[in-house]
């Protein structure tokens, strides 16, 4: 038995999943008592979906307009290029931020 493995608190059984995030979220509960860093692997997540949130957006008609016939041309959900649109601007300004503060 390695020496980390021995110091490794067995994790307790819970009643309830409420009761066993309040015991993993507790302020008072050191986690890496419960785990031996040597058998930790890395997860991947392939099927998570990164969480989204509505917004409401007012456009001028022609703006929208606009959006929807290069949607179209583009064969594409009006709202899908948008949020690429979004996603490239966010991205070439985040680069360029980055770029001035070197």
């Amino acid at each position: 038995m390695t020496k980390s493995a021995r110091n490794v608190k067995p994790i307790p059984k819970f009643r309830s999943e409420a009761k066993e995030r309040e015991f993993w979220e507790s302020k008072d509960n050191d986690a890496t008592q419960y785990f031996d860093p040597s058998n930790m692997v890395v997860a991947t997540f392939k099927n998570l979906k990164p969480s989204t949130t509505s917004i409401s957006l007012r456009l001028a008609d022609s703006l929208l307009d606009g959006i929807r016939q290069q949607a179209n041309k583009m064969d594409v959900p009006y709202q899908s290029l948008m949020k690429i649109w979004l996603t490239e601007k966010l991205r070439e300004q985040t680069a360029q931020e980055e770029s001035v503060s070197k």
